[in-house]
């Protein structure tokens, strides 16, 4: 499923003019280092790749999903952006790289 949401997010920001740089998923929530550019919205951005990808994950998984999400969300309405200033690209993918895995 996770390979899968990663397929998901990455065409859905070629759509935006946008290109996944580093994705990588925990339990709860996913990190994904985007490079957009200036004239894209990223509240527009962000919810364009909650809304594509709860539906695809939701029908491809639905049986996954439904044995493990109690509520009709797939993701809540929070996230969190940060920019790249002060740190290289390299230590920015490392950091995602690093996150747990489900399973791990």
């Amino acid at each position: 499923m996770l390979h899968r949401l990663g397929e998901i997010l990455k065409a859905t920001c070629l759509k935006w003019r946008s290109e996944v740089i580093e994705f990588n998923g925990e339990p709860d929530h996913v990190h994904l280092l985007i490079d957009y550019p200036p004239d894209v919205e990223v509240s527009k951005l962000v919810n364009n790749l909650k809304t594509v990808s709860s539906r695809l994950i939701r029908k491809e998984f639905a049986e996954e999903v439904n044995r493990t999400y109690s509520k009709p969300v797939f993701w809540t309405g929070a996230y969190f952006v940060a920019s790249t200033g002060g740190v290289t690209l390299e230590q920015l993918k490392a950091y995602v790289d690093n996150q747990r895995s489900p399973g791990d």
